[in-house]
């Protein structure tokens, strides 16, 4: 008995001396042909420590716009090396807040999946070397391209990643942490996508780059960029988009809520076009949705959803009024978080059947119609051509009942809303309906609002 005594303490010491590594210096996990990622591959990285270093250098519309107007070789090869110096610094910024997390939150397979996309993409991008001739910049561009393709499975995978974790961490913490991942992750498709835009422009027949520049007052587009997003047209566009698509659920024969819009009509201003229609593309289904099921078993024609728009010297507001019976008191005060909330089950599941997700209108678009933003009427590509290809990023979302409910629309549309130092709030009247308010700055002169890690360090 004495002998068997000692062997448990020896057992123990010994395990106790073979306690983890520390976090940087852990061995990467074997892998088998026919597992999927277990656990991130943890190694010391002096390259990531060097990046990490450097602070991202925040942008704005008007400085997006006012460097894409008169488009010469020079400003894009300068735009393909802003690219390629910001993009690595601030994908580093993420990985060091992946490794700074508990190990066996990041060891949760969705996690780490996204880790290991990051990881790849901060190597990829930090040996580029700089871009010095328009062959260079085809490459890159190529380079580019197939990253934004690959990371298009981040977002449902960091949602269902920290819904898994939720109980090793601090709800707000956990928030926290997806809200930055988020932001940036939108920050660097914006530079992404308008460089390759830029490129597009450039090397289109109609483009003349070593003509003398003149700037036209009648552009509609610098790359991604909408200089004149007309408010009431956005909303009817998208409006129409939601209305089919919800009859199409629900059947030709129920009455679908009309959309009635007021206010300043002519409101107009600079945005890039992809992030509004997702804010109000899922603004209108919620509404849309609640006031269908408020009384569906009624024979009363549904209230029409109302829209005003507010056009004041420095902001754009919409809101969007509906009679739906309003959001519940349980789910109100989760209604901005990604972990919190009663339905975790139910969204887990959701989110399950969703591999891509982009967070664009045209995830909520019917199959075989045109894209109600596409903006090939002036004489661009959508913003993705992967979109619109079969089997692409938007195949499992295309035709998205209104039942697939995934949870995260709402704090989705907030972070693009504050995004470009706009708002989102929500006003319920239980029983009634709900207002939300959508503020967006006029003047396209605020920074992206960035989480770096001199943010983060001060917190």
């Amino acid at each position: 008995m004495a002998k068997h005594a000692l062997l448990i303490r020896g057992a123990r010491r010994s395990s106790l001396r073979r306690a983890p590594l520390p976090l940087l210096h852990r061995p990467c996990p074997q892998r088998h042909a026919h597992t999927t990622t277990v656990a991130p591959t943890w190694r010391p990285s002096s390259a990531l420590d060097e990046w990490v270093q450097r602070e991202a250098r925040p942008i704005s519309l008007r400085q997006l716009t006012y460097f894409g107007r008169t488009l010469t070789e020079s400003r894009l090869l300068d735009s393909a090396n802003y690219c390629r110096l910001e993009l690595p610094t601030r994908i580093a910024h993420r990985l060091r807040d992946i490794q700074t997390l508990p190990y066996v939150v990041v060891a949760n397979p969705h996690l780490a999946h996204v880790y290991e996309l990051y990881l790849r993409a901060f190597e990829r991008f930090r040996r580029i070397p700089e871009i010095r001739s328009l062959d260079d910049n085809d490459k890159y561009c190529k380079v580019l391209e197939e990253t934004l393709r690959e990371h298009a499975t981040v977002i449902p995978r960091l949602a269902i990643g920290v819904l898994e974790v939720r109980a090793l961490m601090r709800a707000e913490e956990t928030d926290k942490f997806i809200h930055t991942m988020l932001r940036s992750r939108i920050s660097r498709r914006v530079i992404a996508e308008q460089h390759l835009a830029l490129t597009e422009t450039f090397n289109s027949p109609w483009h003349f780059p070593h003509a003398q520049p003149i700037h036209d007052p009648n552009a509609e587009t610098v790359g991604e960029i909408f200089l004149k997003c007309n408010a009431k047209e956005i909303v009817g566009r998208c409006g129409k988009t939601t209305q089919e698509l919800v009859k199409r659920a629900y059947g030709s024969h129920l009455e679908i809520p009309e959309i009635n819009i007021n206010g300043h009509l002519e409101a107009t201003f600079p945005y890039i076009l992809s992030h509004l229609e997702y804010i109000i593309g899922e603004l209108l289904r919620n509404s849309i949705q609640a006031v269908i099921e408020q009384r569906k078993f009624k024979d009363a024609k549904p209230p029409p959803i109302e829209v005003l728009i507010c056009e004041t010297s420095q902001h754009v507001i919409i809101r969007i009024s509906d009679q739906g019976g309003g959001i519940p008191n349980e789910l109100l005060p989760h209604l901005w978080s990604f972990t919190k909330g009663p339905r975790r089950e139910k969204r887990l599941e959701n989110l399950a059947r969703v591999p891509k997700l982009l967070g664009t209108l045209q995830e909520l678009q019917i199959p075989g119609e045109p894209h109600a933003g596409n903006v090939e009427k002036h004489g661009r590509k959508a913003a993705h051509t992967e979109t619109s290809q079969p089997g692409g990023s938007l195949s499992s979302l295309t035709s998205r009942p209104p039942n697939l409910r995934l949870g995260i629309g709402l704090p989705m549309s907030r972070v693009y809303a504050e995004y470009w130092a706009g708002s989102l709030e929500i006003h319920s009247l239980e029983g009634f309906g709900v207002d939300a308010f959508l503020q967006i700055s006029k003047l396209g002169n605020k920074n992206e609002r960035l989480t770096t890690r001199a943010t983060m360090d001060a917190i």
